[in-house]
């Protein structure tokens, strides 16, 4: 039994010392990106926000019940964000790691599923096509429905355009937060020593959900919710300006794509979604925003953009098309850094 443990145990540690964290980095980003542009979320798999969003709601009953005062309400949104959060990061540190000492290609494997449910760039388009679909058949009444799975404004009376557009801004701002904002901690993650591609990313996503689910200012969520909301925004900030920024530069015309963020989304309450619709309305050369309603209460959301063109369903394939090509180049630039980094392990014979 001894000299069994022995032998697997040198042998794992020398496949280790063929493996190098970024070299697995490297093949679990380009493998979960694939796997989100091929499969994406297929609806009623396992998937980890299932198992946040059902933590969440049995949290948010159990305050509500127990905890009437605003300030324990307060409190507890502080346990709730920080405690899923740092726990979702953890847990999916400690799965790669077990995964991955029981052999190298399982870590791979694990990893990528685990980081290709983070990205929902083929879900932004399927539910973009799953609206316009009958849209371009006119049965506007069908759209009305079936952007009502997605979006949380009252859909029953909008016009056909009203319906792109909700479709556009649903695309744009998701476009930050549910793709490329994920990629951004995957890759901070790989860049530092010890952590790995998933636990960053599964930590963000923990945020996100948090605010889709409790961060609303509006009651009963305005103690419990209020932390979770901040988290989100502080978390979401700097990739979104290097969103702003890929896109400006690969529109061609940065200087006025960023004139016209500095111009419009400053006036969003969000100090992220509008700036993140701002860059794509810039670009396609239309505008979004204006009156919502949700619940029969009407919400104004401020002008964002020229409305040089109309909302069209060609506008909305060609900002999804931006947030892939922004995806890949981000990707493709950190597949390059890491592809260096692993090199420089090989030669010196030191991991990072």
């Amino acid at each position: 039994m001894t000299l069994g443990v022995s032998f697997f145990s040198y042998f794992f540690a020398a496949l280790e010392s063929f493996t190098p964290p970024s070299t697995i980095a490297l093949w679990v980003l380009a493998i979960a990106a694939l796997i989100d542009y091929v499969i994406g979320d297929p609806w009623g798999w396992p998937h980890p926000v299932r198992v946040m969003g059902w933590a969440i709601a049995r949290y948010q009953q159990f305050v509500f019940r127990y905890l009437k005062s605003a300030t324990g309400q307060r409190l507890a949104g502080v346990f709730l964000g920080l405690g899923l959060v740092v726990g979702s990061g953890w847990v999916g540190w400690a799965i790669a790691v077990a995964a991955t000492w029981i052999h190298a290609g399982l870590g791979i494997a694990v990893q990528s599923i685990l980081l290709a449910s983070c990205f929902a760039g083929r879900s932004l388009r399927s539910a973009a096509e799953d609206v316009m679909q009958p849209l371009s058949s006119g049965d506007l009444a069908q759209a009305r429905t079936r952007l009502s799975f997605y979006v949380g404004r009252d859909t029953e009376n909008l016009s056909e355009q009203e319906v792109l557009r909700a479709v556009l801004e649903t695309v744009t701002e998701n476009a930050t937060d549910g793709v490329m904002a994920p990629l951004f901690y995957a890759l901070l993650g790989a860049a530092l020593p010890g952590v790995g591609v998933v636990p960053l990313a599964i930590a963000y996503k923990a945020a996100s959900t948090l605010d889709s689910m409790v961060g609303y200012k509006e009651a009963p969520y305005t103690h419990l919710g209020w932390f979770s909301a901040r988290m989100e925004d502080l978390l979401t900030w700097l990739p979104c300006r290097l969103v702003v920024l890929t896109l400006a530069l690969l529109s061609g015309k940065p200087g006025y794509v960023w004139r016209i963020c500095r111009r419009d989304a400053i006036a969003d309450a969000s100090p992220n979604s509008g700036w993140s619709e701002c860059a794509y309305a810039a670009i396609l050369g239309v505008q979004v925003g204006g009156t919502n309603w949700y619940r029969s209460v009407a919400k104004h959301k401020p002008l964002l953009g020229e409305p040089i063109h109309a909302i069209t369903p060609e506008r909305i394939y060609q900002a999804l098309q931006l947030t892939r090509i922004s995806f890949l180049l981000w990707l493709g630039l950190g597949l390059f850094g890491l592809t260096l980094w692993s090199e420089m392990v090989f030669s010196t014979g030191q991991l990072p």
